[in-house]
């Protein structure tokens, strides 16, 4: 019986939520043993499949949550989301690849990348033609070329960053011939979609009625591309029309999305439309701002793509003797490919074996590009194509691109760095590739260098710019405007700014400005320090305390009788207290940052509570200590009492935490007198976690 529309789509809500919790946990365990988290998501997919998990009998899903469905393998719903997911992803890695890089390289580059496409597709389509009994130019065996010649730009840019090898000889041409094995990939699918589209009445082509197509399909792509390119900044213009940078960039996925559907009406792939489009938007100064924007997006949607793959892979038909032999020589040959393709032009470029050898290894890895052409291969049915002799069905051809795929990338980088940490540089002469200076400035303070980073990026929006937070826990932004792109890296008090030559006289005056600015604010709150107005900041009896405050509190870290006498003694004896929380990784550096917080104004408070407290890189989350002096101490509390109670909070500094909250639920909860006196006379530390926690019962 035909299941209704509320029964699929609740399936499909379950499937999701599955997925979606899957990924997470794979792909965290994927980088904690140092693996790209693409593969951990992909053998998530494997594992809650429907030929693994997915499979088992479940309550309302006597078959499995996840069937086999015929075609997709997965149902259409599923395949649906994962189909646009794929969108996205292209999308995404289009609007990343640097045209003026690829120009500016177009010739070394080109001539590297072309290199290593003609080798990989040849021997790939060799060795599946061999393995498949099939002809050089029957579709399967072209699919299998294809799959050879991609190139995962992201792993090997991560590998060269870990490395600080992005600007070397090597990596400038890695990731210029790694965009053209992307383009170059991107039109040979072109060429098959076309010939596939071509045969789907069942009919033969010759050789002449292939090569027709294939100009068609390349024309197609290569018109279309230079046309978005042209006009590139009209489309920009276009999307901006919708007004905040979150209307624009939703639209600028719309019209990426539009574009895909046009290119597969064309009998081309949906993704090649995207890649196009996002390679367009590449060059305006709006691509940054897109990616931010869209990143959400990306994260929810591009790890089900992963997911969806691993469940296509039918793991019980890989363990035949045959699959795997083919699966190990496609393999092979797929990283000898590049390591050949590549390295063997990059020869007669100035590099030297060493050279040749890094640039080789860095486009080995496969990826993302390799699961997507592999997953239309399957979908569109070229994998089930009837060969006569072939002894691989759709499963066992799917399973040798996922295997290839998976060694490929996790081989690369071990390798890449064995290559990039051999002594001696890899070019026969010493070059400069690039332009770009850095201005480096110590502001000795990390507070001071948020508020410059701050300034500043306010600043460059109202200059014009689209200000990008790559990555907000690392500390690193980017702007950009027309053909000024700025790289700017905050590491604790040291800011650095990246940016060409010429443009390096922007960046000085503009922080010059900012300075200027920022020091003649500092100097107008001088004038606060030690103000009645400022001492009434501190007033916190207003705060509530909430069930969230007690949750950070524990027995372990609370002490009845402190041994210290002084100031400084208190503070040592209570992070150390603090440190019986486990959150503690550096004991050291939570004392400085505390006395360095105490320096400019003391945290004594009236009635003998103190909260000394910082922020700091010593604590990997937000953490609290008491500690209770029956005799008191003086800690230079403004009504001149010594302190009997000290509560210490330490949070850490970059990620996000509720470090002032925290603070004045503290003081808040311990505003009454008699709350204040009974945590002071307490005896035991459960004591002291009970007498809060019922002030938080009794605040509700």
């Amino acid at each position: 019986m035909e299941e209704s529309i509320t029964e699929v789509m609740t399936g499909l809500v379950l499937q999701l939520a599955v997925i979606i919790f899957a990924v997470r946990v794979f792909g965290k365990l994927a980088k904690k043993i140092g693996i790209p988290s693409v593969l951990g998501e992909l053998i998530a997919g494997i594992v809650i499949g429907p030929f693994a998990l997915g499979g088992l009998p479940l309550p309302g899903f006597p078959n499995g949550l996840f069937l086999v469905h015929p075609g997709s393998t997965v149902s259409p719903e599923l395949y649906s989301i994962s189909t646009i997911a794929s969108i996205i992803l292209l999308f995404a890695s289009g609007l990343e690849t640097d045209l003026k890089l690829f120009l500016k390289y177009s010739f070394s580059g080109g001539i590297i990348g072309f290199g290593g496409v003609a080798v990989s597709f040849i021997l790939g389509d060799v060795s599946a033609m061999l393995m498949m009994h099939t002809g050089f130019m029957d579709i399967p065996s072209l699919f299998f070329g294809i799959m050879s010649t991609a190139t995962s730009v992201g792993i090997t840019a991560r590998i060269l960053s870990d490395e600080k090898k992005m600007d070397s000889p090597e990596g400038v041409t890695i990731l210029a011939a790694a965009v053209f094995d992307d383009v170059l990939g991107i039109v040979l699918l072109a060429i098959v979609m076309g010939i596939v589209s071509a045969m789907s009445g069942g009919s033969s082509l010759s050789g002449g009625a292939i090569g027709v197509i294939a100009v068609k399909a390349f024309s197609i792509w290569l018109v279309v591309t230079a046309l978005c390119i042209i006009f590139s900044k009209k489309i920009a213009g276009f999307v901006k029309l919708f007004g905040s940078s979150f209307d624009f960039s939703i639209c600028a996925l719309g019209v990426a999305l539009f574009l895909a559907g046009v290119f597969e009406k064309q009998g081309l792939a949906m993704i090649i439309g995207a890649y196009t489009m996002g390679l367009a938007l590449s060059s305006t100064d709006i691509a940054p701002v897109i990616q931010e924007r869209i990143h959400g997006i990306y994260e929810l949607f591009v790890p089900v793509f992963f997911a969806v793959s691993g469940m296509m892979v039918n793991v019980g038909a890989l363990m035949n003797k045959e699959v795997l032999i083919f699966g190990a020589i496609y393999t092979v040959i797929a990283v000898l490919a590049k390591i050949i393709g590549c390295g063997g032009p990059a020869l007669a470029f100035g590099f030297n074996s060493k050279g040749a050898l890094r640039i080789g290894a860095g486009m080995i890895p496969r990826g993302e590009v390799a699961l997507i052409i592999a997953g239309i291969g399957m979908t569109s049915g070229i994998f089930a194509l009837k060969i006569p002799g072939c002894p691989y069905d759709a499963q066992q051809l799917f399973g040798v691109v996922i295997m290839m795929t998976l060694v490929t990338t996790l081989v690369a980088p071990p390798l890449l760095n064995i290559f990039l940490r051999m002594k001696g540089r890899g070019t026969r002469k010493d070059v400069k590739t690039s332009s770009a200076q850095e201005f480096v400035w110590d502001f000795n303070d990390d507070e001071i260098a948020d508020l410059v980073i701050d300034m500043l990026l306010k600043d460059l929006r109202g200059e014009g710019f689209y200000v990008q937070m790559m990555n907000i826990n690392d500390g690193l932004s980017q702007a950009r405007k027309g053909d000024v792109s700025l790289s700017i890296t905050e590491n604790e008090s040291i800011v650095s700014i990246q940016t060409a030559e010429e443009d390096m006289g922007f960046v000085k005056a503009s922080m010059y400005e900012v300075i200027l600015r920022l020091n003649k604010s500092i100097r107008s709150l001088e004038s606060l320090h030690d103000s009645e107005k400022l001492k009434a900041c501190m007033d916190t009896t207003c705060s509530r305390f909430d069930r969230a405050t007690v949750k950070i509190l524990s027995k372990d870290t609370v002490s009845c009788d402190l041994k210290a006498t002084t100031k400084d003694e208190v503070l040592t004896e209570m992070v150390t207290l603090l440190s019986n929380s486990r959150k503690v990784h550096n004991s050291k550096r939570v004392l400085e940052d505390i006395k360095e917080r105490e320096s400019i104004m003391t945290t004594g408070l009236e009635r003998g509570l103190a909260i000394p407290h910082a922020k700091t890189n010593g604590v990997d989350s937000i953490c609290i200590a008491i500690g209770i002096s029956k005799a008191g101490i003086e800690f230079g509390a403004p009504d001149g009492n010594r302190s009997n109670l000290f509560v210490m909070v330490a949070s850490p500094k970059k990620n996000a935490s509720p470090h002032l909250q925290t603070l004045a639920a503290i003081s808040g909860a311990l505003r009454s007198e008699k709350v204040l006196n009974s945590v002071i006379n307490a005896t035991e530390p459960q004591q002291v976690v009970d007498i809060l926690d019922s002030v938080c019962n009794n605040s509700k």
